[in-house]
């Protein structure tokens, strides 16, 4: 099998594809017989499929894939050319909860890839940009160029936002944290940010570390109705 596709299987969360495999069905208006039937599986096979992550051949999924009129990729979840919102199942009626202080501190609090907003002078506009982020006593911190654009302009109050979508399934969520940054001088913060493991998102020498420390929290959960 090849190793990407055989990654991309493993990296999802146990039941992902069978749910949406579920919902695509649904979706189609297919029972699972006719699925079957056009993918040449047995009924019960794609009964248990969608319970289940099974470890399916390329061969295999690329039959499931046609039989519901989409592709591979978009079963897996793993069609990071599409932006968001542009998925071929995208737009069913989710609903949208909002979510507390410790809540969106339990999904950031992992790290990741997240975007800063902050204001420019004599620049078009304000500016967005992603970074790498770690979470370090409540805060957040990611490096950047000494010299570079986030450097000269992001000291002072700014917001910081992470989510994560899947289109297919039509839920995620999103945290959006306002607060204070400031480029980190002190050495004794430097040598115990040294420790942090945040690699910054571009390559070559980025050995300034942006501290956020949050001054407001909030987000919200995208769930849709669950497949019957």
């Amino acid at each position: 099998m090849d190793r990407t596709y055989e990654a991309r299987q493993h990296t999802k969360g146990r039941g992902d594809l069978g749910r949406r495999v579920a919902q695509r069905r649904v979706e189609l208006g297919l029972s699972v017989e006719e699925v079957a039937r056009r993918a040449g599986m047995a009924p019960g096979y794609v009964m248990y499929l969608e319970e289940y992550l099974p470890n399916l051949s390329r061969w295999s999924m690329a039959r499931l894939a046609r039989a519901l009129e989409t592709s591979p990729d978009t079963l897996l979840g793993a069609d990071v050319e599409t932006p968001p919102g542009r998925s071929p199942t995208f737009g069913r009626a989710a609903s949208l909860r909002p979510l507390d202080v410790e809540e969106c501190m339990d999904l950031i609090r992992p790290g990741g890839v997240g975007r800063i907003a902050f204001p420019t002078e004599g620049e078009a506009g304000p500016m967005v940009l992603p970074v790498n982020f770690a979470v370090v006593d409540g805060n957040i911190v990611f490096r950047t160029a000494d010299d570079g654009v986030i450097a000269r302009h992001a000291a002072g109050y700014v917001s910081f936002q992470v989510d994560r979508f899947d289109g297919v399934m039509s839920e995620g969520w999103s945290v959006l944290v306002k607060g204070r940054a400031r480029l980190v001088r002190d050495p004794g913060e430097l040598d115990d940010l040294a420790a942090v493991p945040v690699r910054p998102w571009a390559g070559g020498d980025r050995e300034a570390y942006v501290m956020i420390t949050p001054t407001a929290i909030s987000g919200r959960r995208a769930s849709a109705n669950e497949v019957g």
